[in-house]
C-alpha cells in the first residue's frame, strides 16, 4: 500500500521567474526543496508562482503568500523550507540526506552574512569581513571533512548551502565587482561540485533572474 501511494507525485509550489511566469524562479528556499526532491527522485508537480500577483487558490493555501509551500500525500500544504525538508526525509529515507547534528550548522551564518554585505553602502562597516570569515570557516571544514560538509556524500546542509552560494556568487559580482577570493580552494571545488549536479542544473534559476530578484534589495 504504501509504495502504491507514494506514486503521486507530490507538490511544490515555488517562485516564478520575474515576467517569466512559465519558469522557474530565484528563490533559494524553493530551489532547496527541488534538490531534495530530485536527489531523492521523488516525483513532483510544479506549481509556479507569480509573487507579483499572486492566485486567490495559492493566497487559500499561502495566506502569508510566501513560497515554498508543499503538499505530501495527506493533502495538508505545508510552509517553510526546514519543515518541508525534513517531511521529505522522513517520508522517503532513500537515499538518506540527513546531516550529522555537529556539522548541521556549518555555514549557515554565510547568507545573512552575504544579504548585509550586499546592501551595505558603507565600505567600513565590517560586513564585508564578516563574509569573509565565514567563508574561510566553511574553507577550514571542507578542508578537514570535504568534499562535501559530511565528506564523500551530498547531504541536507549542502542542499541549504548550494542556491545560496549561486546567489552570493552571482549578486555579489554583479552589483559590487566582488569575487570569493581565490584562496579558498576548497570553497570553489565545492561550489563547482555542487553547481554541476545534476539536480542543481535542474532547478536553478537562469543568472538574469537571480539579478533582477536581488535589484530592488540592492537599491532599497
Amino acid at each position: 500500500m504504501a509504495a502504491a501511494a507514494s506514486v503521486k507525485p507530490v507538490e511544490v509550489c515555488v517562485k516564478a521567474a520575474t515576467g517569466a511566469p512559465d519558469i522557474v524562479g530565484d528563490c533559494p528556499f524553493c530551489q532547496r526543496v527541488l534538490l531534495t526532491l530530485e536527489e531523492k527522485k521523488v516525483p513532483y508537480e510544479l506549481k509556479l508562482i507569480n509573487l507579483d500577483n499572486k492566485p486567490d487558490w495559492f493566497l487559500a493555501i499561502s495566506p502569508e503568500g510566501k513560497v515554498p509551500v508543499f503538499k505530501a500525500n495527506d493533502d495538508k500544504w505545508v510552509p517553510d523550507s526546514d519543515v518541508i525538508t525534513q517531511i521529505i526525509e522522513e517520508n522517503y529515507p532513500n537515499p538518506s540526506l540527513v546531516t550529522p547534528q555537529e556539522y548541521s550548522s556549518v555555514g549557515s551564518k554565510i547568507f545573512s552574512s552575504f544579504v548585509k554585505f550586499l546592501k551595505s553602502k558603507d565600505p567600513n562597516d565590517g560586513s564585508e569581513q564578516a563574509l569573509l570569515d565565514e567563508l574561510h570557516a566553511l574553507d577550514e571544514h571542507l578542508k578537514a571533512h570535504g568534499p562535501y560538509v559530511n565528506g564523500e556524500n551530498i547531504s541536507a546542509v549542502d542542499l541549504n548551502l548550494a542556491p545560496k552560494l549561486f546567489h552570493l556568487e552571482i549578486a555579489l559580482d554583479h552589483f559590487k565587482g566582488w569575487k570569493i577570493p581565490e584562496n579558498l580552494t576548497y570553497v570553489h571545488a565545492y561550489m563547482k561540485l555542487l553547481f554541476n549536479r545534476e539536480s542543481f542544473i535542474k532547478t536553478k534559476a537562469a543568472e538574469e533572474h537571480v539579478v533582477a530578484g536581488w535589484a530592488p534589495k540592492v537599491n532599497a
